[in-house]
């Protein structure tokens, strides 16, 4: 069983930056592929990047793509998500979550973090 937990949310105007971590503990985290997700009030949760379980090659959503990175140390435990140039409507709560496959598919993943909050003001 694998517990994740989410930090580095918090307010940030448009343009700014926020790096968002993900510990985790309780599996054998470089055996898992990790991906964050986001969700927005009155919308359903979306994908927003994963990454491979040697964190060699990473997948973003098309909003994202070119100011968010992916990426994870195994030897920490830790995944991250660096969010640049940050828009108003990356507004949302963060997830990310644990899975033994690498797809988009957000029920693909059964592990999942409490989230952390992003909220970008304009």
């Amino acid at each position: 069983q694998v517990q994740l937990v989410e930090s580095g949310g918090g307010l940030v105007q448009a343009g700014g930056s926020l790096r968002l971590s993900c510990a985790a503990s309780g599996g054998t985290f470089s055996s898992y592929v990790m991906g964050w997700f986001r969700q927005a009030p009155g919308k359903e949760r979306e994908f927003v990047a994963i990454i491979t379980w040697n964190g060699g090659s990473g997948i973003y959503t098309d909003s994202v793509r070119g100011r968010f990175t992916i990426s994870r140390d195994n030897a920490k435990e830790t995944a991250y998500l660096q969010m640049n140039s940050l828009k108003p409507e990356d507004t949302a709560d963060y997830y990310c979550a644990a899975g033994r496959k690498f797809t988009t598919n957000r029920s693909n993943y059964p592990y999942w973090g409490q989230g952390t909050q992003v909220t970008v003001s304009s």
